[in-house]
């Protein structure tokens, strides 16, 4: 990390980009640093880089000065910081300069304040009922009053329609079937994620991870986790890794499974959605019977795991890699050379490589660009490097892509869950570390130094260190990080969330202006866009 002012700002992140190779801009937030020391000036701006294909991260901060509390936007450097921007105004109220389209993104457009200010009243309620017609964009899109008076015509989809996958509104110019412009609009499911991680404990925070992609949702706990241990310097059990890892490559599968079924419906291919969603289930009955709940699964903790595995997991995951090489087999049989399928998917919604870095892509959005950008490659954790498999990876960057990379790279995780249950490590899956783990009950009941150790840890808290972390994993949808910041007691002093489906779905008027209505719908399938991720 290091710090600029704000007069240097835009040349040294141009200079991380063109002559260091950070051609990817991850995120951009804030930290209000009012109730932390040296807090003038009061807000720090944020910027997470990394190469998109690398190991190497960096993460450059800028006060703005309390007086005008601007920057100058970086929004013509990078397409994704055209929305970051957006949510650090919307969030804390700094403004950027020169930004095309700074106006609220998850908040309601006439919400009063900025909600993640530490002197927000957050029992201020706000009656907030008139909807947004977006017509300030489109007028920009449309150029004038000229074209408003053409033959085009303004239809609204979503929030509310099944092909939206989710609470997601776009309003399209059409002119008869071809889109001329896409206006996105998000925040439906907006339920304050951050906000609410900084009045519990970090363990607290476990459960409203579940609501982001919850799809797969035990990869939210390990991303999450992974990051506080990282700030407390814990290195969970090699038992507990093991364990992690096929949780994290079943959770892949799941959500792969999810999106290219749904997607497969979308262009009219139904059959192949029992198939595979019939896998999907057969993967929740394993998991239920491992933590007790289907689709919030709340498995992990910090420094290791709620429970060990039970008896019978290893079965069930035998019988889903025994059953799910058939479904994906009968599922190809179906499309891999159905014309209807093809003419549907090939050359639509297509990006290049070079705009999806742009636009902030990671995971099986980027790949299918050709770019084989995965953290389990570039930055491996929990032993990812001592597993054989490939990174999967496209070459048009087409919806058509998009569906085979998820495809082949369930395989790919079948090929890891096999490995890491035939090498499954034995031992504890906790930590033997009194800052994290609880001790045991039969201590609890006879020994006073135990019995303190869990009233601290259950009253007060795990206690990361003070100071700013960044961790991340490859989920299913790209690299989902955390920026945490701990002012050294038992609750996150800030938590942000870096969501894969953000950047991706910043890039949908792209991906749809000039194509036909019904490629909208394909478009966005093989996008995977989780609402609950999206909106937090």
């Amino acid at each position: 990390m290091f710090r600029v002012e704000p007069s240097g700002l835009r040349d040294v992140l141009r200079s991380l980009r063109d002559e260091h190779g950070f051609d990817l801009l991850l995120d951009v937030t804030a930290v209000d640093r009012l109730e932390l020391p040296d807090s003038k000036p009061r807000f720090d701006v944020v910027y997470i880089l990394r190469p998109s294909v690398g190991s190497e991260r960096v993460r450059v901060q800028c006060r703005p000065p309390d007086e005008d509390l601007a920057l100058e936007t970086v929004s013509d450097l990078w397409k994704s910081a055209n929305w970051a921007e957006r949510e650090v105004y919307d969030q804390y109220g700094v403004r950027f300069r020169n930004h095309p389209n700074l106006k609220r993104i998850l908040n309601h457009k006439d919400f009063v304040g900025h909600p993640l200010r530490k002197d927000y009243d957050i029992k201020k309620q706000q009656w907030l009922s008139e909807p947004d017609d977006l017509m300030d964009e489109m007028r920009k899109l449309r150029g004038g009053a000229e074209e408003e008076e053409s033959e085009s015509v303004l239809l609204n989809i979503g929030p509310s329609h099944p092909a939206m996958h989710g609470a997601l509104r776009a309003l399209v110019d059409l002119e008869g079937e071809t889109v001329r412009h896409t206006v996105p609009e998000i925040g439906y499911l907006h339920r304050g994620f951050e906000k609410s991680a900084e009045k519990g404990t970090y363990t607290h925070v476990i459960p409203f991870t579940d609501r982001l992609n919850y799809c797969s949702s035990v990869m939210n706990n390990i991303g999450y986790c992974r990051t506080i241990e990282k700030m407390l310097g814990i290195e969970p059990t090699a038992r507990a890794q093991t364990i992690r890892v096929v949780l994290l490559e079943l959770g892949r599968i799941m959500d792969h499974l999810v999106c290219v079924a749904a997607n497969l419906v979308d262009v009219g291919a139904l059959t192949n959605y029992w198939y595979l969603f019939n896998e999907r289930e057969r993967i929740y009955d394993v998991i239920e019977a491992l933590c007790g709940a289907r689709l919030t699964h709340c498995y992990v903790r910090i420094g290791g795991l709620a429970h060990d595995l039970h008896a019978g997991f290893e079965e069930g995951v035998e019988g889903i890699l025994r059953e799910l090489p058939k479904a994906l087999g009968d599922v190809e049989r179906l499309v891999a050379r159905n014309r209807i399928f093809l003419d549907r998917v090939v050359g639509v919604g297509a990006i290049s490589a070079e705009e999806a870095i742009s636009h902030g892509f990671t995971g099986p959005c980027l790949r299918a660009c050709g770019v084989p950008n995965d953290l389990r490659k570039d930055e491996p954790y929990y032993g990812y490097d001592g597993y054989d498999w490939n990174v999967i990876v496209g070459t048009r960057g087409d919806a058509y892509d998009r569906i085979w990379v998820r495809m082949e790279e369930m395989r790919e995780s079948m090929r890891i869950v096999a490995q890491a249950m035939k090498k499954m490590p034995g031992g504890p899956v906790n930590v033997d570390d009194k800052r994290v783990s609880l001790p045991p009950k039969t201590e609890v009941y006879g020994n006073i130094e135990a019995l303190m150790n869990h009233f601290m840890i259950i009253m007060e808290g795990i206690k990361p260190p003070a100071g700013e972390c960044y961790g991340s994993i490859e989920a299913a949808n790209g690299e989902l990080g955390f920026f945490v910041v701990s002012d050294g007691t038992g609750k996150p002093y800030k938590v942000k969330v870096r969501p894969p489906c953000f950047y991706v779905f910043s890039a949908f008027p792209r991906l749809t202006e000039g194509g036909m209505i019904q490629d909208m719908i394909a478009t966005l399938g093989s996008l995977n866009i989780i609402a609950g991720e999206l909106d937090r």
